[in-house]
Parts: C-alpha cells; structure tokens; sequence
C-alpha cells in the first residue's frame, strides 16, 4: 500500500493501568488496529500528566506504580482512520480521542523500499565510461555510441570535468539524426553510412548538440540520494565525478535496479507478510497501447505516435496478449527501400499518411511477452526484466487479457518509496 497526500491521525489518551478483556487496553488498541490492516500505531509512555480524575501521575521513581498517561497515535488514509474510529471508539471508555489531519510525505518500510539506500554510488556505477570532447564531430559520437550500443556520452574537458551529456534526444532535436539508437542499431550499413556521411558535411560537434549543464552526482554520494535524483528529473543515468569533479563513471537505472535484485537475493528476505509490500498492480499505466494481430504497418506507426510510446502490444481475438512490437522491429523487418519513408513516419518528419508495405502486426511481432499479475511483486518483476533484458513489463488479469504496464523510471520510484 502506499501513502503520500492528505491523511488522518488518531490521537488516543489512555492510562496505563486502563484494561480492555483483561489485558491493558494500549496493546487491546494495537491488536485491534493491527487486524483491521492499519497502517501502523505508536505508543507513548507519559512521564507525568492528569486525566478527569484530576489525579497526577508520574513516573519518578518512588512511584512506578501509579497510573501513568499513555499516547496511541495512528496515521492513515481517511477511509481507514474512520474504520479505525468505529472499532477503537467503544474501546476507550475513559480517556480522550482525537482526530486531525495531516500530510503524508513519505510511508515506507523494508518491503514498500527494497532500495539498498545506504551504499556508495561509488559501489553501483560503471567504471569503464566512453566520452567525447566539446568538439567531437557529431558523426563520431553517433559511430562511437552505436559501435559501443551507448544511449548517452558525456562530454568532457581537457581536464576531465563534465561539461554535458549527449541523449537519443539531443541528436534527434539538435543533431538532425533520423533514429534513435535503438533502430539505428539495426539499420543496413548502406542507410547508416548515408546518415553518418550526411552528419559529415554538416559539420555539427558535440558543443553544439549537448545538454549542458548537467546534473552529476559524487561517487561519495549514497545510492538514495542519485536514485532521488534520476527519479525527481526523469533521468535514465548520471555522471559520476569525483571530488574536483572529474568524470570517474556512471550510474544508470540499471544499475540501481540490478543493485536492488543482487541486494534482495543475498538477503534471502522471506515472502512479505498479506497485503504487505509493493505489487506491479500498485505502480502500472493503466494506459497500455495495444492493437490487433491484423493490424496492418500503416496503422501500427500511427498507434506508436499516439501512444508516445516505442512499442505496442499485440492481442490475439480473444484479448490475450501474444507478442510485441517495437519501433525498431519495425525498421528490421521491412524491406530496405520502405525504411526512409518508415524512419520518416516514426519521428513525425511525414506529414499525412505514409505509403508502407502491405504487412500486418502478426508478421512483425516478436512472440511472447513478458507478464504477470498485478500482484507480482515489484521486486519480482525487477528480477525478471533484468534476466531477459527488457525495459517492460505487463500486467495481466488471469486470462492474460493487459491491465497495465510498468518500466523502469516506474520501478525506480517504486523502490524509493515514491
């Protein structure tokens, strides 16, 4: 379960020596709060105080025996706190309840933040960092991020301090590239050396093209406070730099996420207890673009556009999700002549509709997909998605009909507690 935004508080005042069916009535009040699935209670021992009786208590010394102020408090959504309420209230037959409100900033625990939060990013990162000058040739950076399957480069100095970074983004906006690196990769030579050869005679550089600045963080720095910072942006990774601010790795949401799988293996931590811990359910886009198995490539392009998303998932007649389709399943699986005009279409560079091959969605998936139910947990889902090497995750019902879907930016908020 997670909280964050408006909730209530009970406060409960109670004696000490207060019983409820012959047990003190502060653990009665904690059992009870406990099987109705509060979120939790704490109790406070008074030193000293006085209730209706007017008698005071107090817990010096020569009088640990006397009836000294207890405090229930309880924090919750409003639902709950009136649940509580109708339980506890009867309880509670001298002594004072109250109930305000206030604003969750953060509710976590152990099994809602699986995040090894305390290791060094220095621990986490990649250490091996390909990195380009401010006036590289964009023409270089492309063939070094694509010899090296890269997303990113950082840009550095003579001295090795990061002047700014280099995305898919930057070279579709700044760089004029025809494709993200993903369909890049799986370009003919022909097509890529062409694009190359074009980003030649244009002269553009990296200074030209970057992010600049850029936000890094210390390899000092603890693995919480990068996650916050890749969570807070909507980054995907960060340079790392040592204390005068030289270029010593990366961190990506990879690693963070690997970090965690390695973390929650060598623990051995047991199944948490019922209703107990976060669930791909809890966190998914209940947004999943889908399309039929005769879909055909026209119509599967617009569905991407619209969807703002790389891929789509494809569903048999009967809703069961039976493969998908990414962009550059598209570009890999068409013929050679038919890719300007798809590349074209995919970056929104085509005004109207596209003339594309006569193919549907069931010669261009990829079979099966990787799924679950919502109530996989996060940590599951991490585990899977990092051995078979995909950045997604659908949720389905138990006919395998989709009801969301996760990726990483929402797994990486899931184990801070976000």
């Amino acid at each position: 379960m997670r909280m964050v935004g408006t909730g209530k508080r009970i406060i409960i005042y109670i004696g000490e020596s207060d019983r409820w069916q012959g047990k003190p009535l502060y653990m009665a009040l904690l059992e009870t709060l406990k099987e109705a699935g509060l979120a939790g209670a704490t109790v406070t021992r008074g030193a000293a105080g006085f209730g209706a009786h007017s008698r005071i208590h107090t817990a010096a010394i020569e009088r640990l025996s006397e009836d000294l102020p207890l405090i229930v408090q309880v924090v919750d959504t409003p639902e709950q706190i009136e649940k509580a309420l109708a339980l506890v209230g009867p309880m509670v037959r001298e002594g004072l309840i109250t109930v305000d409100e206030v604003e969750i900033v953060k509710y976590t625990h152990r099994y809602l933040q699986p995040l090894p939060g305390d290791k060094r990013v220095g621990e986490v990162m990649t250490r091996e960092v390909h990195s380009v000058s401010p006036d590289t040739p964009l023409a270089e950076v492309l063939n070094l991020m694509l010899i090296n399957l890269l997303k990113a480069v950082p840009v550095v100095g003579n001295d090795q301090r990061v002047m700014g970074i280099i995305t898919d983004g930057n070279l579709l906006a700044r760089g004029g590239v025809q494709a993200r690196i993903a369909i890049a990769e799986r370009l003919d030579q022909h097509t890529l050396q062409a694009q190359l050869g074009t980003l030649r005679e244009e002269g553009k550089t990296a200074h030209q093209v970057m992010t600049t600045p850029v936000i890094t963080v210390p390899e000092t720095a603890t693995l919480a406070h990068a996650t916050h910072q890749m969570a807070e942006h909507n980054l995907k990774r960060l340079p790392v730099v040592d204390a005068r601010g030289r270029l010593v790795g990366m961190i990506s949401r990879v690693d963070v996420l690997r970090t965690v799988s390695k973390a929650h293996s060598e623990a051995g931590h047991p199944a948490p207890p019922s209703k107990v811990g976060q669930t791909v359910g809890e966190v998914m886009d209940r947004d999943v673009p889908i399309v039929a198995l005769d879909t055909d490539l026209t119509d599967l392009v617009e569905k991407m556009i619209s969807a703002g998303l790389k891929r789509v998932i494809v569903v048999d007649g009967t809703g069961q999700a039976v493969g998908v389709i990414t962009d550059g399943d598209l570009v890999a699986r068409i013929a050679p002549e038919a890719r300007p005009g798809l590349l074209q279409a995919l970056t929104r560079r085509l005004r109207g509709r596209p003339r594309l091959p006569d193919v549907n969605a069931a010669q261009l998936m990829s079979p099966g997909v990787l799924s679950g139910l919502p109530d996989t947990p996060v940590v599951d889902a991490i585990q899977q998605m990092l051995a078979q090497k995909r950045k997604r995750f659908l949720v389905v019902d138990e006919a395998g009909k989709p009801l969301g879907m996760v990726d990483r930016q929402m797994l990486l908020r899931a184990v801070i507690g976000g």
